[in-house]
């Protein structure tokens, strides 16, 4: 394998206190970087001190977004060890989103080594006040300066990291979503399965849209009909609809969330129904009139578990279990924290310790 030079910082920053961290406000000391050059393949990855990135103006990502990321965590477990969360699932993910995004697929066992390396480097940036985490960032982006429309001839393979306070400061309190009816986030065929930037930038007009009539987050429908349901902003969603989970399949629009992966994989392990398949805004309308809507709950990194409270979908208000989290949410919830911080055995393999 090859090697990963270490530079370490002489200049260590002062750590934020457990009730100033936010979400993506403070970095670590240190950071991962690696080159990719046309010719020479990705080559001299190193972890440095955690520095400004000097690009020229030109530089191609600015331009036509050619981007792609990656998010997950690393846990603080009650043993003080340090551990991270299906990383490979991770990195094999980024390749899903290099390939679409024309962007050279990177050594995943590389990676892998490159980030257990730099968590380790600074893992007493690791918070252990309950609920925290640290977060991180892998990211890849075009840096040949030119503005041709063309796949760009050189790239930067780049991972930072954040310490995160916990997502919940009051209880998993469900949210309001708001089903988008005008703008459209993605089309088979699209960007909407690879992690990339543009796909957010996309969504940000549907979820300030919601914002200003009092609601958390955008349920986006499909691209098309505008009637099969796809993802929440940055999560994927679930309905429990008459005993039965059921998940929009992942029909090539759709992010295919880890979160979203583990939670099937618990459910199923728990003799839970559970199905992967379209469905209809209408036929959650359907459930809710009939009684049969029982749970409704996104999946992602941060939160884990957002229990929806309530959706509303034109001049129509579908109240969730009375406003509450539902049984299956927070026996997902408390499944997969519970392995994610080490306080539960993990009998998937999922874990990585430090």
């Amino acid at each position: 394998m090859t090697e990963i030079t270490i530079e370490l910082t002489d200049s260590p920053k002062e750590k934020p206190a457990a009730n100033q961290l936010g979400f993506g406000h403070h970095f670590t000391d240190h950071m991962f970087i690696m080159d990719y050059t046309e010719g020479k393949g990705w080559h001299d990855p190193r972890i440095v001190p955690y520095q400004k990135l000097c690009l020229e103006p030109s530089c191609m990502v600015f331009h036509y977004g050619q981007t792609v990321f990656e998010g997950l965590k690393a846990y603080r477990t009650p043993d003080g060890g340090v551990q991270l969360f299906r990383p490979d699932a991770n990195f094999k993910r980024l390749n899903h989103s290099n390939e679409r995004l024309v962007i050279p697929p990177v050594d995943e066992e590389l990676a892998l080594e490159a980030l257990k390396k730099l968590v380790d480097i600074d893992r007493d940036w690791v918070p252990d006040a309950p609920g925290t985490s640290l977060y991180i960032r892998p990211f890849i982006i075009a840096t040949e300066p030119f503005l041709g429309v063309h796949p760009s001839k050189n790239y930067l393979f780049i991972i930072i990291m954040s310490p995160s306070g916990s997502y919940y400061k009051e209880g998993i309190n469900p949210v309001k979503i708001l089903v988008e009816e005008k703008y459209v986030r993605a089309v088979v065929g699209g960007t909407g399965e690879a992690k990339t930037g543009g796909n957010y930038a996309s969504s940000l007009i549907g979820q300030l849209n919601a914002e200003k009539e009092g609601y958390a987050q955008t349920l986006w429908l499909d691209g098309v009909e505008k009637r099969y349901i796809e993802e929440v902003g940055s999560m994927n969603i679930f309905f429990k609809i008459d005993g039965k989970v059921i998940t929009p399949a992942l029909t090539g629009s759709i992010l295919p969330g880890i979160t979203r992966d583990s939670m099937i994989k618990v459910l199923k392990s728990k003799n839970i129904p559970v199905e992967e398949r379209r469905i209809t805004i209408d036929e959650v309308i359907e459930a809710a009139d009939k009684g049969t809507l029982e749970e409704v709950f996104g999946t992602g990194t941060a939160a884990v578990i957002s229990p929806v409270g309530e959706l509303k979908y034109l001049d129509k208000h579908i109240v969730v279990n009375d406003g509450k989290i539902g049984e299956v949410s927070q026996m997902l919830y408390d499944t997969l924290t519970g392995i994610q911080y080490g306080k539960m055995e993990d009998p998937f393999g999922w874990t990585v310790r430090i």
